[in-house]
């Protein structure tokens, strides 16, 4: 009976693990491949010049900032615009950045919080985050008191800071896995 009762969890043990396995592989199936991290191909090279912008329109969405519903965020213009399907702007508007900015390329929106409080110590809302630099977490936020003070140099912080009207928008549109395309 011993060796019976061996078999029947030997089983049992194998048939739980190929059904891990089956969900695990179809649950990676709905996830873009890249979430949170670069993807090469989107990605222009660090020598790339600032993409061209409509001088007549200082808020233009800039050109090759990528196609289809995603966020654009400049790393050189300190802006961000919301694109819905078309290439329609829906909105776009400055931010403050932290003192860690995100290599160009294309991201995802990996986690929001509704609030919490940032590395500056500062109470923070509407936090949509889309990638890391090292150790420091790159992602949009409010501070809940209104202020977008500039970042002190001698401490990292990856928060691009909106204002609060700005961080509601930004909240509604870049749900997990919407695209974030970062330029100079």
């Amino acid at each position: 009976m011993p060796s019976t009762s061996a078999g029947i969890v030997t089983g049992l043990t194998a048939a739980a693990l190929v059904t891990v396995g089956v969900l695990a592989y179809q649950a990676s199936a709905t996830v873009p491949e890249t979430l949170g991290r670069p993807h090469a191909a989107d990605s222009p090279g660090t020598g790339t010049a600032k993409a061209p912008r409509d001088t007549g329109h200082p808020d233009a969405l800039p050109a090759g900032s990528g196609t289809g519903e995603r966020v654009v965020y400049s790393v050189d213009d300190d802006r961000v615009w919301l694109v819905e399907a078309g290439n329609k702007v829906r909105r776009t508007f400055k931010v403050s950045p932290g003192t860690v900015d995100p290599a160009p390329g294309s991201y995802w929106v990996t986690s929001r919080s509704n609030s919490v409080t940032g590395t500056d110590g500062t109470p923070i809302e509407h936090v949509v985050r889309f990638t890391s630099v090292g150790s420091v977490t790159i992602g949009f936020s409010a501070a809940v008191d209104g202020a977008t003070p500039q970042s002190d140099p001698s401490v990292k912080t990856g928060g691009i800071r909106e204002t609060r009207k700005d961080g509601a928008a930004m909240w509604s549109f870049a749900t997990i896995g919407q695209k974030v395309i970062v330029i100079r």
